[in-house]
């Protein structure tokens, strides 16, 4: 029973040494990128120079990376960002694209081969589809980040920018 009474009190002194801690130093540099991350358009399309969102964030929160290079954000992302920073706003750099609508990725599926290549690219998995058979693009899972499209042999990829719900989220989805 000594032993159990032990354990107890040394496990609440180690939680409110921790604790006490925390308040000393707290993690601001994972709290900063979190924040910056939840601003970006999490489309994961390597347009700032960034393999993904969670890296771009963590170089602007380092200083490495202006917040001008995400043209999906675009003006209003650049808007938050500055805000968040308390920055000043400034134009998206052209150097990394420029802003547009967002479109959704659409393969004509009579064209796909089956190569899977757009599959490998896409970096969220909205593409699904089995070798030698055609493809199909997940709408609710499409960022529209046109990393698809270079690498299809057969040029069967579209974007096409949503006018409807209906078109965004189709009857039939995963």
């Amino acid at each position: 029973m000594t032993g159990i009474i032990l354990i107890t009190v040394l496990a609440a002194l180690t939680g409110a040494i921790l604790g006490y801690a925390a308040t000393w130093f707290p993690a601001d540099a994972d709290s900063l990128v979190s924040k910056i991350d939840a601003l970006l358009p999490q489309t994961q399309c390597a347009q700032c120079g960034y393999p993904g969102c969670r890296p771009y964030a963590e170089a602007i929160a380092e200083g490495k990376a202006e917040i001008d290079q995400c043209p999906p954000g675009g003006t209003d992302g650049i808007a938050a960002l500055a805000n968040l920073l308390g920055r000043e706003v400034i134009p998206l750099n052209p150097q990394y694209g420029f802003e547009k609508p967002v479109a959704l990725a659409y393969i004509r599926e009579p064209e796909c081969i089956g190569c899977t290549l757009c599959i490998k690219a896409c970096p969220v998995d909205a593409i699904v589809g089995a070798a030698k058979l055609m493809h199909t693009v997940i709408a609710d899972h499409c960022t529209g980040c046109e990393l698809c499209i270079p690498p299809c042999p057969v040029d069967c990829i579209d974007l096409r920018v949503p006018h409807t719900e209906a078109e965004i989220r189709p009857a039939i989805s995963l």
